[in-house]
């Protein structure tokens, strides 16, 4: 468990890929209280120099006695990395928020949005969870929604940008997009297809019931942040040509009727949460106005006409702020509140 300090060493692990730069960014915009910050990546980073409150720190790689001396450890390495490095550092004394998909869905290890489920965090064992940032973004809209009138179903469709595969993501749908502006031919080694100027309904691996990975992260990981199994979810994840944000369309059925403008009413006092939503005057979220921004933009708020409780929305947040390392770094506010 976390001890109550003034400031406190932190250490950012996977600290030089895009999620992680954002992490070290998010600490010193949120005046964290960090004493130290240690930065650590893969062997091919070692000696590399970032900047964090004026301050030049060099990138470390990972040894069996790297996390000695360290209060908290985000993690934003990867799965397999997570696997093997995320107990290593819980054992040596230091709490772990990881990124990766590793813990997510272990009964032992707590999921958490701070806006949804902080409670979660009184029974961490060392290591916390930090969400899919398509599913942080979603449950952050439906927690006030549920409380007011219970959700059944959810149905959702996301537009996910390539800066949720990282770095060589942004690079390709870069380099594609110059490519075809110069009317040269495009390589694809990020994605199967072409990304640039096109739409693909496939993120991350295909599994047996024709569901990809992603889509069954949000239907599992819905559930067990909500704290609420009976939740009906359906997905489908879309990876669409844009640099930065999600965008997401929510069909939600609810058990009481709710109607529009007391959706908007709920999620207006929702924190994390901003309504903007004036389609007359063609006013709602769009991915270029909400990067860099943390909160979740919720607009075109409508009655779902097919169905007696039924609402839909548009949401978009920032997948490397709230999807990633923003929630991460504001799980680690949590504990500190509670140390």
């Amino acid at each position: 468990m976390l001890k109550k300090k003034q400031k406190y060493v932190v250490a950012v692990v996977g600290a030089t890929g895009a999620v992680g730069n954002e992490m070290v960014k998010t600490l010193a915009e949120r005046n964290f209280p960090v004493d130290k910050l240690r930065l650590f990546a893969s062997e091919r980073s070692e000696g590399k120099k970032m900047e964090f409150r004026d301050k030049e720190i060099s990138v470390e790689s990972l040894k069996d006695n790297s996390f000695g001396g360290i209060d908290i450890a985000i993690f934003s390495a990867g799965a397999e990395r997570s696997k093997i490095w995320a107990p290593v550092a819980a054992q040596s004394g230091c709490v772990v928020v990881d990124n990766s998909s590793q813990w997510r869905m272990d009964p032992e290890v707590p999921l958490v949005v701070p806006e949804v489920n902080p409670h979660d965090l009184k029974w961490h064992k060392g290591i916390i969870a930090n969400p899919n940032c398509s599913t942080i973004q979603m449950v952050v809209v439906l927690k006030p929604i549920h409380d007011a009138a219970r959700i059944k179903r959810v149905v959702v469709t996301t537009f996910q940008s390539v800066s949720g595969t990282g770095q060589k993501a942004i690079d390709e749908l870069l380099q594609q997009t110059t490519d075809l502006l110069n009317f040269r031919g495009v390589k694809c080694n990020v994605y199967p297809y072409q990304i640039a100027f096109n739409v693909l309904p496939h993120i991350d691996k295909f599994l047996e019931n024709g569901y990809t990975k992603e889509e069954m992260k949000m239907v599992n990981e819905t559930k067990k942040i909500m704290g609420d199994n009976s939740i009906r979810v359906t997905a489908t994840t879309v990876r669409v040509p844009v640099f930065r944000c999600h965008s997401e369309s929510l069909n939600i059925e609810t058990e009481k009727k709710l109607t529009a403008n007391e959706v908007r009413a709920i999620l207006s006092e929702a924190p994390g949460v901003v309504v903007y939503d004036a389609p007359d005057k063609n006013i709602y979220p769009i991915a270029i106005d909400v990067a860099g921004k943390d909160e979740t933009y919720v607009g075109r708020i409508r009655e779902d006409e097919t169905i007696e409780n039924g609402i839909n929305m548009w949401i978009v947040a920032d997948n490397l702020r709230k999807g990633a390392a923003l929630n991460a770094v504001q799980i680690a506010e949590k504990l500190i509140e509670t140390a």
